[in-house]
């Protein structure tokens, strides 16, 4: 598949340019999304470069300094609530007299928060905003401006754009949906997901998925492009919808020069795929293994010693700055991520080696060929060249970054987790075909023991909690069982993942966030046993997200006696659709137009011959996945669109980057229906 034009990987960029335009002479704040968003977008440096006196975090312990009279905010959220009582506390500790907020809510959206449903002239809620500014100042004279800047994607390569914004945005569960009808009358009660409409939704989420959608709009604005919109999947269609009937959206496809097909597709209807282990992708064991930067839910922490003549000292806090994967500014080392990024491990590994091989030669350091296999301890031997001159090490840091990542990866101590994770997921896709769920749940029950004193290498409760999702996903897929047997073993699990949890010496962030503890001294056997069994409330509803579903209604195809057993991913078969030269008419695609011209089509059809849009018709496609996507899947849909379509140009715009632990967190964990809009 080509890239996509230009055009879709700079508007990020361009829309940061709004905001630069501004901070000459700025103090900067910046809440942690925006923060993640320029991470990718050049970072501070282009902050800096152009002309912003300091960068500080969004945060009532900041401030300006005396002779610092302008500052610039930038936040993701509402100008309401929390972020307002912030601005104010800043403002009030600080000396300034010009005051700029972006924000990247848009206007239209800021007036539905406060209620307001008619068409009004002009910004009020800005405007207001504005004044309010000046007040906190204390000078009605001195100025203020607010304005909307959708800086929400992060281009982390050609191919991909994420939005950290929406980084906890997920499809709702079926418990969701007994939440949503709690507070309905029993004749209007939901019966699917498939039935909740934007109005039954909660202002928070009706907020978030119409901020996303207007940040999917701009993109399309700032482009000229004119989009037909798919959709697979409940949320995936609200979210579709919005943007067909965006108010802006009419007049834009009018005078659109360019023209594209976007489908928005369902994370919920694939969670074997995110919490699998088969990827082969070394960029996936990166984003697993090493710590991630703080605030952030893509890029990861490099450990920078192996660069300098530091000793390293155990359990001391680290003085030096960590590295990072994303390589902005320097372009060999933006296409060797892109390379990993898109490649299976071991042609990863081999780019990541002659990459080093070439700069040291480039810089003319004494370097030993070896060809075989890659090993961390010659990566780190050939980094380690470029500690003696302060130019090389200069010219070719990003590339360095990225090898000691792929180093310390490789030879970290829990890295075999990942192996071990493999192997039982490729034995319970086998005992799927051949015996009941309940059988199957049995195999798991050795697994759930507490991890030995020094046992990094082994399983904890991440993983367990990792391979129950990858299972449950599959549940529909096992012979018929008993529910009595199956309920048996479930509560055999409850009662042995409890106990794992609780022998924990140290609680990983995920079992924080389950338990609500910080740390094991907190943790009662009570409150990880009720944590354990919302769990598996939780786990028995994954097998019928794809119920609704008429032809993409499996992801796993049974050993015919001559092949094992495969897990057959979701995208592949939505795009294989997409792409099949007859072009059949796909039931679970739906195409959202904006309402009346449907109406008007299928009333002409009786007398003349309508085709209806389909995804395949430019060729330009969008692919957007609510909920994450895999660096594996991003090779797959490359490798599909070759074999299928090769001159298709395809985008694809995600939440985040999925690692498997990602997955629990997001299903056990997350307020889906009550999203944090920083009110």
């Amino acid at each position: 598949s080509s890239s996509p034009p230009l055009v879709f990987t700079c508007f990020p960029g361009h829309m940061w340019d709004k905001v630069l335009s501004k901070v000459k002479k700025a103090v900067v704040f910046m809440d942690d999304k925006c923060a993640e968003s320029l991470h990718w977008n050049g970072g501070a440096t282009s902050v800096f470069e152009a002309g912003a006196r300091n960068l500080k975090e969004f945060s009532s312990f900041e401030a300006g300094g005396e002779n610092e009279p302008k500052a610039v905010f930038v936040v993701s959220t509402l100008l309401k609530g929390r972020t307002a009582d912030i601005i104010k506390d800043i403002i009030g500790l600080s000396h300034f007299q010009y005051c700029v907020v972006f924000t990247t809510v848009a206007h239209s959206i800021q007036l539905l928060a406060n209620n307001v449903t008619a068409e009004l002239e002009g910004n009020p809620v800005f405007e207001q905003f504005e004044e309010k500014l000046s007040e906190w100042m204390g000078d009605m004279n001195y100025t203020a401006e607010v304005i909307h800047a959708p800086v929400v994607f992060a281009p982390v390569s050609p191919q991909l754009l994420l939005a950290p914004t929406f980084a906890h945005l997920f499809p709702l569960l079926p418990q969701d949906l007994k939440t949503i009808n709690i507070k309905r009358t029993e004749k209007k009660r939901f019966v699917s997901l498939t039935d909740v409409d934007m109005q039954s939704l909660t202002p928070e989420l009706q907020i978030e998925i119409k901020t996303l959608a207007s940040a999917v709009n701009s993109m399309f604005e700032s482009t000229s492009t004119r989009e037909e919109s798919f959709a697979v999947g409940p949320m995936s269609r609200l979210i579709a919808g919005e943007l067909a009937n965006h108010p802006q959206a009419k007049s834009r496809r009018k005078t659109a020069t360019n023209k594209a097909s976007i489908v928005f597709i369902d994370r919920t209807l694939d969670l074997t795929g995110a919490a699998g282990h088969h990827g082969d992708s070394l960029v996936e064991k990166i984003l697993t293994v090493l710590q991630p930067l703080p605030g952030h839910t893509t890029d990861v922490q490099v450990d920078m010693l192996e660069l300098t003549n530091l000793q390293h000292i155990p359990d001391s806090q680290p003085t030096l700055a960590p590295g990072c994967l994303a390589q902005t500014q320097l372009s060999t080392a933006r296409l060797l991520w892109e390379t990993m990024l898109a490649s299976k491990q071991k042609e990863a590994v081999m780019e990541v080696r002659r990459q080093l091989v070439e700069a040291a030669s480039k810089e003319n350091l004494p370097i030993k060929m070896s060809l075989g296999r890659v090993t961390p301890e010659q990566l780190c031997s050939y980094v380690q060249l470029f500690k003696s001159s302060w130019g090389a090490l200069e010219s070719h840091c990003g590339v360095l970054q990225l090898g000691l990542a792929t180093a310390q990866t490789l030879r970290h101590p829990t890295l075999p987790r990942w192996d071990t994770c493999l192997a039982f997921e490729r034995l319970l896709l086998q005992a799927l075909g051949d015996s009941d769920f309940a059988g199957v749940l049995r195999q798991l029950l050795p697994l759930m023991k507490p991890r030995s004193r020094a046992g990094e290498d082994e399983c904890g409760p991440d993983e367990l909690l990792v391979l129950l999702v990858y299972l449950y996903s599959l549940a529909g897929e096992a012979q018929p069982a008993d529910d009595e047997e199956v309920e048996k073993v479930e509560r055999e699990l409850i009662g042995a993942l409890t106990l794992v949890i609780t022998r924990e010496t140290e609680l990983s962030t995920l079992l924080q966030k389950l338990t609500g503890c910080g740390s094991p001294e907190e943790l009662t056997m009570e409150r990880a046993h009720t944590a354990v069994e919302g769990v598996f409330e939780t786990l028995k509803e994954l097998s019928h997200a794809r119920d609704h579903l008429k032809q993409f209604t499996s992801v796993y195809t049974a050993s015919d006696g001559v092949h094992q057993a495969t897990y057959r991913p979701f995208l592949r078969q939505v795009l294989e659709e997409i792409f099949h030269p007859d072009r059949p008419e796909c039931p679970d695609i739906e195409h959202m137009s904006g309402g009346l011209t449907d109406l008007l089509k299928t009333g002409f059809s009786m007398f003349m011959k309508v085709s209806r849009p389909h995804p395949s018709d430019h060729g330009l496609l969008f692919l957007f996945l609510v909920g994450g996507i895999t660096p594996s899947e991003l090779r797959l849909i490359r490798e599909v669109v070759t074999a299928h379509k090769p001159g298709t140009q395809v985008l694809v715009l995600s939440t985040r980057l999925l690692r498997p632990t990602d997955v629990p967190e997001l299903l056990f964990t997350t307020q889906r229906l009550v999203p944090d809009i920083g009110v």
